[in-house]
Parts: structure tokens; sequence; C-alpha cells
């Protein structure tokens, strides 16, 4: 296919995922499928298109003549992501659009005329235009990052990089890193254990699952934020830990590598179907200190009989999902103030959950991918409020006695609270927030 064929099938994917409110993958998946002419990099150079072209949606469609994102066509929404995230000159844009066959139909004088004039226009947008993001969040975002705000939200509109985590019980960052060197990685700003992967010009990182340093356990794929916020999380050797929403288990393991396997660790989650893949990675890990509990049926405890055992229960907190937008940037424009009110109810009930299972003098390490106060800090406020035997712990004393790489991090903390808060404008990673609650009864 050709630039300007890719460029059309865009549009019309992007079409599809507006018309029908669908996720991307789901209707690049269906349009794959109807045109099994297209060769694989023909369908990553469309998904690349796609994916830019929603999280540059609200300021592309502004720069466009569109004040609504909502009424802006598919078209206008690539043409005006292909000036914003891809620099590219309204001339080149026209070439692509030239109205030939399977290409987009020629540049009008007035979209040729926006589309030069596109940075003056955007110095004049809304702050939700400008940081493209819902607007019904401009206040609780506004409280978290005040004058930053824009500056945040733009952050999170940029791709995300590729992040591997170096797995402590088989390798050594030195040694990942001089395996995977055909894949010119480099080491993580914070993580001791990361290593960043460069995208390809087709905007994909390269098939990591299928190098042999994956396949035998010596990395895993998990962005540099979750690795801190696991890191943080501070288990020791010995000690008795639980996720309580373990999902794939990306925590799960990276707990086993910071206490080289010496501890025991308790994996469940609610939904018995995100455990799926753990067990695969457990046995690609070499852990042999994680034990995995599943629920049998909808409202089983499989953690029956530990109640006040455990030194740290993680708590992985169902959230909105802000902070992943760089990975996720459909998710943006289909979160809703509904959904918001439901995690919140889930937030509270998973908390309560946890404090069952922790011993006196053990720790709740409480941790969302939201940057939204009302699911970080607010969350903690009531918490402590209806439990006058649990603390915070001071920002400070999270980083103390561990790796020195993160002592930097202490410069990020939430706004009203002695919480840490992780975005991409201030460390490159995506946005995640931890507090450490202590029981002190």
């Amino acid at each position: 296919m050709t630039p300007a064929a890719r460029l059309s099938a865009a549009i019309e994917v992007l079409g599809d995922v507006v018309a029908r409110r669908r996720p991307a993958a789901d209707a690049l998946k269906d349009w794959g499928l109807a045109r099994r002419f297209a060769g694989s990099k023909d369908r990553a150079a469309i998904a690349s298109l796609v994916y830019d072209a929603l999280r540059r949606r609200a300021s592309a469609a502004w720069i466009m003549g569109a004040r609504n994102f909502e009424e802006a066509s598919p078209r206008a929404v690539l043409i005006g992501t292909l000036r914003l995230a891809r620099s590219m000159s309204a001339q080149n844009i026209g070439e692509l659009c030239d109205g030939s066959r399977f290409a987009p139909a020629p540049l009008s004088a007035e979209e040729r005329q926006r589309l030069e004039t596109a940075e003056s226009s955007l110095a004049d947008a809304p702050d939700p235009v400008a940081g493209d993001f819902p607007e019904w969040l401009a206040p609780s975002l506004e409280s978290e990052f005040g004058s930053s705000l824009v500056a945040e939200m733009q952050a999170l509109a940029h791709r995300a990089p590729l992040d591997l985590r170096v797995n402590a019980l088989k390798s050594t960052r030195e040694e990942a890193m001089a395996a995977l060197s055909h894949l010119h990685p480099t080491a993580t700003r914070f993580s001791p254990w990361g290593l960043h992967i460069p995208h390809g010009e087709d905007g994909r990182g390269p098939s990591v699952q299928s190098e042999p340093a994956f396949l035998e356990g010596g990395v895993e794929i998990q962005d540099e934020g979750s690795q801190l916020v696991s890191l943080l999380a501070g288990m020791r050797p010995g000690e008795t830990a639980i996720d309580l929403c373990a999902g794939g288990g990306g925590k799960t393991l990276a707990l086993a590598a910071l206490t080289r396997d010496e501890g025991r660790i308790i994996a469940t989650d609610e939904d018995q179907r995100r455990l799926a893949p753990i067990h695969a990675r457990l046995q690609r890990s070499g852990a042999r200190s994680v034990e995995v509990r599943t629920p049998r049926r909808r409202g089983d405890e499989p953690l029956a009989g530990l109640e006040g055992e455990a030194d740290l229960v993680l708590v992985d907190a169902p959230c909105t999902g802000i902070g992943t937008w760089r990975r996720n940037p459909d998710a943006k424009w289909r979160v809703r103030r509904g959904s918001l009110d439901r995690r919140v109810k889930e937030q509270e009930i998973v908390l309560e959950r946890a404090a069952r299972f922790v011993k006196p003098s053990g720790r709740i390490a409480y941790i969302t991918c939201s940057l939204l106060p009302e699911e970080n800090e607010a969350r903690i406020t009531a918490f402590l409020q209806s439990r006058p035997g649990w603390r915070i712990r001071p920002r400070e004393h999270l980083l103390a006695g561990l790796f020195p790489e993160l002592a930097p991090l202490a410069a990020f903390g939430a706004r009203q609270q002695d919480g840490l808060l992780l975005t991409p404008e201030r460390c490159g990673t995506d946005g995640f927030f931890l507090a450490m609650l202590e029981r002190v009864e």
C-alpha cells in the first residue's frame, strides 16, 4: 500500500471507531480481516496513524476548525494529526491527499490554510483542547497539576516507549543489554532493572516476545513506572506479601525478584480471567516464592485463613486508567463520570478488604494508574479517617534503604498528600500513584 492509501485506510478505521464507539484494536482487527491484501507493515502503519489521531483528537480537530472534536470528521482529525504529531507541512500533507486512486481527496483551500496556521490557532485553544483530554476532567486535573496541567496532559498524549524489566533472578541489566544489543536498548532513568527499547519507523516496538532473553525469563515487558511502584512497595526478604489485584502478575514477579525469591507471595484477583497469564510468566521467571490463589466463583474468598498475617498487601486498585492514556489513547474518550464513580466505590471496597489481611505493623501499598485526586489522595484520606489505627508513611521514608537510583523520586509528590505521583512529564513513565499505609495499632 502507498502512504496515501494507508492514510485513506486510517481515515476509514477512525470513522468506525468514532461512529460505533468501539475500541480501536477491534476496529483495526476487523479492517485487516476484511482486507487480506494488506501486509503486516501496512497494518502497523495504519494502526500507528489511528492511535496518533486518537492521542491528538481534540487538538487536531481544533486546528482544522472544529470547536468540538466530536463534530470533526475523521479526515479532519487525521490531517490535523499529521500536522501536529508528525510535524508534516501543508505541502507534504497535500502531496498525500492528491485524489489519485486510493488516496484521500485533495486538500481544500480552507484545509490548506488551517494547516499553515496550526501553531497560532492552537495557542488560543482552551486547556482540554491543548492537552487533548475530556473537558469534564479539567477541574480534577487542575486541582492536581495547577499551572502545569497542559504540559502534563500533552506529555500523556505522546506515544509510550517499550520498557522491559530485567529479571534479577536470572540476569543483570548488563547481561540483558548485551543479549538485546541488536534492539539498541538504553537504561531507564530511575529503575535499576529497566530498559528502554526504541520504536521502529512504523511506530511499533520489536517483537520482544520472540527473543531468547524473553523466552528464557531474563526480561519481562513492564513500564518503568510499574517497576518503580513495585520496588517502592519495599517488600523485604522473608516477608509475607499478598498481591490482591495481581492480574497478569507483573508486580508479583517484580516483588519476587526484589526479595531474591526469599519470602512468600500470594497472588490473587477477583476476576480469574485476569490471572490466566500469570502461570506461564511465573514458570518463565523461575520464581518459586509465589502461590496463586484463584477464586472458584464470584464472591469466593481465596485468601481465607490469611487474615492478619501479611507484612505487605499490594493493592493495584481498579481505576479509570488515565495514567495509561499513552498506551490506550482511545480509552480517554470513552471514560465517563459514571465510570469514575464506580471505580471509587471499588477502591473503597478493595482497601477495606486489604486491611483485613495486614498484621500489626504491616502495611498496604495502594497503587493506581490514575492521576485523579478522587482515586488517589481522596481515597487515602477517607481510609485514614475511618481507621484511626493507620497512618500514611512519609514520602521520604518510602525511599529509605532502597536503590540509590530511586532517591530523586522524592521530588514527585502528590499535590495534596504524602504519596508519590509519577507522570510522563515528570519522569517519562506512565502515570502512577503510590501511597504506603501502615497499621500502627
